[in-house]
């Protein structure tokens, strides 16, 4: 456990990108002193929109904007561990609420919302047409770690809702990714047959997958919503950006990365 600590404490020093002292905040070498700064801690497959929406309010309110993109779950491990930081927003309203639960969260507004969706092989070669082709011999399939991400999580739901046994599932699990854009990546590079993202995720490699759509019905929409750290420093920032990501012009930047705003009908 203190090995397991340590190396989270690590993670938060450099993968976060930044370390707050009793001076101000440390951000690599630099130290931001006088100038403010936001820390927000963002799922992965989000980042396109926020890392745009971050340079807009950066840039509107003289403020550092410091983003830390990773898996929703590993995401929450940090903010516990640290108690620092000013925004989260995983890819799912689950982890925000179980944040809300515990006392954490001060403000909480929904954001996008996020299809899970089927990737396969371009030219879809072996012929998968739903989730049940997915447990079928001979499929190299790739899914999210439930601890990890929160498409992992929504997996796992996705296929119990349609009675299909996770151990048949495990049967053909060659892969395991801390975050969803990892999942894409292998249908990038051919390493596996199909995998489950997001739909936002699934435009950005049209190029080389194909999408096959999960029936509404069978599927699990995920809620992104945006939370207010009790640990902020700069409530009133805090709360002006997740502003901003709710407003029509934040809503417009998420459309134009092809994020869905609107409840899916």
């Amino acid at each position: 456990m203190r090995r397991f600590c340590l190396v989270i404490a690590i993670q938060i020093a450099f993968a976060a990108g930044c370390v707050r002292t009793d001076q101000g905040v440390q951000v690599g070498s630099r130290q931001l002193g006088e100038k403010k700064e936001l820390l927000i801690f963002v799922g992965a497959g989000i980042r396109p929109p926020v890392a745009e929406l971050a340079e807009v309010f950066a840039s509107e309110n003289e403020v550092e904007v410091v983003p830390d993109y990773a898996g929703s779950e590993l995401l929450m491990s940090k903010i516990k561990l640290a108690e620092i930081g000013d925004i989260y927003m995983p890819g799912d309203k689950h982890y925000v609420d179980q944040a809300a639960e515990a006392g954490m969260i001060l403000l909480q507004r929904s954001v996008c919302y996020f299809v899970p969706t089927i990737l396969v092989q371009k030219g879809n070669p072996k012929g998968i047409t739903g989730l049940a082709d997915l447990v079928k011999p001979g499929i190299r399939l790739g899914l999210g770690d439930e601890k990890a991400c929160a498409i992992g999580r929504k997996c796992k739901m996705i296929f119990s809702k349609n009675n299909i046994p996770w151990v048949h599932v495990e049967k053909n699990l060659k892969y395991q990714s801390m975050t969803v854009n990892e999942l894409g990546i292998q249908i990038q590079a051919q390493s596996l047959d199909a995998v489950i993202v997001w739909d936002a995720v699934a435009r950005y490699y049209a190029e080389h997958g194909d999408v096959v759509p999960i029936p509404k019905e069978k599927n699990v929409i995920s809620t992104v919503d945006a939370g207010v750290l009790e640990f902020t420093r700069n409530r009133n920032l805090a709360e002006e950006f997740v502003e901003l990501a709710c407003s029509d012009r934040g809503r417009e930047i998420f459309k134009r990365h092809g994020y869905r705003v609107d409840p899916p009908e």
